[in-house]
């Protein structure tokens, strides 16, 4: 059963906090560390995450949608509130070959009573001045939470990397139907952000396979990688399945861009999330 942790008392609001943070696919598969809100990190430790097979596209170079998780935005997290994305860009400026790991440098730049705002920008944890992407963002806080947040014991067990790993997208559950469009399926807890909504990751990921996928097909070849990643969080989605649908613009320069909307079947074909990915031929 999926948890609205805004439905329990404030004495039950970390323990339940605990159940969803570590029942989470999103951050659990892809190993990303949260030292803010996990426990056994310094202060000043950054988080971070491996580059795994799984992770990057047909040529080897990297895909959007571990980025974007790997660096949420913005970042408000959920011991000062209970966050709700709005919207997230990330520009790709390297393909992130041979990097093993990533590292988030952040930068707060505002946290208001109800609105938040952040950017990052994303290194290669072993170099530092090699910058895998810059990012930004900003969200709304849904709800206070009581005082008293304790790091959680989130023990990341690491996800065996190798060339023939599955792909995310079916990780995640996302399959095509016979209309050529992939789903989500109906919202469980292991996709559930603490609000009881569908979380960023697995849509960041079922957007990713689809514009992956449209790109290919207008450029005519599965050696494309993409630059910049834009993604507007309109409605939440509460029950699904969710469709995702897209359409490829070509330009005269080469550049793909693929428009993107994610929809709640069980929700009257709600739009809950729109969103784009430009994409060149390599």
């Amino acid at each position: 059963m999926v948890k609205d942790i805004r439905d329990v008392s404030s004495d039950e609001h970390w323990e339940t906090f605990e159940e969803i943070w570590t029942g989470l696919m999103s951050y659990r598969y892809l190993n990303k560390t949260t030292p803010a809100l996990d426990i056994g990190f310094d202060n000043d430790e950054l988080e971070s995450m491996p580059l795994r097979h799984d992770m990057r596209n047909a040529h080897g170079g990297i895909m959007a949608a571990p980025l974007a998780i790997g660096c949420p935005e913005p970042s408000w997290n959920d011991d000062l509130v209970v966050p709700a994305p709005v919207v997230s860009f990330t520009q790709i400026l390297d393909d992130a070959r041979g990097v093993d790991r990533i590292e988030v440098i952040r930068e707060v730049i505002n946290f208001g009573r109800q609105m938040g705002f952040t950017r990052s920008t994303v290194v290669d944890a072993a170099d530092h001045d090699r910058v895998i992407s810059t990012s930004a963002g900003m969200g709304v806080s849904l709800g206070d939470v009581p005082d008293g947040y304790e790091a959680v014991e989130n023990p990341l067990i690491p996800v065996e990397d190798s060339p023939d790993m599955p792909r995310l997208h079916d990780v995640f559950g996302a399959t095509k139907g016979e209309d050529g469009w992939y789903r989500l399926p109906v919202l469980s807890k292991e996709f559930s952000a603490p609000h009881a909504a569908l979380h960023l990751g697995p849509i960041h990921v079922v957007f990713d396979i689809t514009a992956h996928e449209l790109a290919e097909q207008a450029a005519g070849t599965d050696r494309i990688q993409v630059e910049n990643w834009y993604v507007m969080f309109v409605k939440p989605g509460l029950i699904g399945p969710f469709r995702c649908e897209g359409e490829a613009i070509t330009s005269r320069s080469g550049r793909i861009n693929v428009k993107l909307t994610l929809f709640d079947e069980g929700r009257d074909d709600r739009t809950i999330t729109t969103g784009s990915g430009v994409f060149r031929v390599v």
